[in-house]
């Protein structure tokens, strides 16, 4: 089973509307306990980013990466 990498762009900023990191998406406690929790924990996590890194597009709030061409709106 491969590990479930850290999503983290080293764009640490965290978003106070949302609570999420404008960088990467996560919460501060999703941020903080990513190498302790366990894996099904940091895959839900993952599931839920695209979700949020919309919304923080859509807001104008977004500084991370863009998705790559073909791939449609996070």
């Amino acid at each position: 089973m491969n590990p479930i990498v850290s999503p983290c762009v080293n764009v640490c900023e965290m978003d106070e509307a949302t609570g999420w990191c404008r960088g990467c998406a996560r919460r501060l406690d999703e941020i903080a306990g990513w190498g302790s929790v366990p894996a099904s924990r940091r895959q839900q996590v993952m599931a839920e980013l695209p979700a949020r890194q919309a919304q923080m597009q859509r807001l104008g709030r977004w500084l991370g990466p863009l998705p790559a061409a073909g791939e449609g709106p996070r």
